[in-house]
């Protein structure tokens, strides 16, 4: 699938909003992906999980990891896709961790896959709790990277989708965005 038409599943979803957003980051914007507009839809979501996974088809893949909560619906795909385990972080105690007796051996070759990435965070402290366990991470595939490429982990990104959003830090909110009523939308208990 080409980017365009990637994108036109998520206007087709319903997914792509306008407003005044506070994001998982506490940045703002006037735009905002609700994800889950896709991901309520299996055959999309199998669609988009197997075009992320055919970007690390040759990367010799053992695990894939996601993120509670949307993650888990893209590991689970990608992972069927890539013939292989699936498996997710989930936050304790404001960290992300591996719970549930999920296991990630050293000789692991781990995709991290998430479905939207603004700054990143949420990803990086994924990659630190795999890193604790001395396996190699192949990559991160995103369905949606949308810092515009700035988000830079040291080792390969691939997302579906690039877009450059624009976000505001929280004491630098525009009049004219300030004069929207602001939406918290989702929530990772950060």
């Amino acid at each position: 699938m080409k980017e365009q038409e990637i994108l036109q599943l998520f206007k087709d979803s319903g997914a792509l909003l306008d407003g005044h957003f506070i994001l998982t980051s506490g940045n703002h914007s006037p735009h905002y992906i609700e994800k889950f507009r896709v991901l309520e839809r299996p055959r999309y979501t199998e669609m988009l999980c197997k075009e992320l996974a055919e970007k690390f088809r040759n990367d010799n893949v053992t695990l894939v990891v996601g993120p509670m909560t949307g993650g888990i619906l893209l590991a689970y795909e990608v992972g069927k896709n890539l013939d292989t385990k699936a498996i997710f972080t989930e936050r304790v105690e404001g960290k992300m961790k591996f719970r549930r007796g999920f296991e990630v051996k050293p000789d692991d070759r781990v995709l991290i896959v998430e479905d939207i990435i603004s700054t990143g965070g949420s990803v990086q402290e994924v990659i630190d709790e795999v890193k604790r366990f001395k396996a190699e991470i192949v990559g991160v595939g995103c369905l949606v990277d949308r810092s515009g490429g700035k988000v830079d982990f040291g080792i390969p990104l691939k997302p579906l989708v690039k877009m450059d959003v624009v976000a505001f830090k929280p004491d630098e909110v525009p009049e004219w965005l300030n004069k929207i009523p602001v939406t918290k939308p989702g929530s990772t208990n950060k």
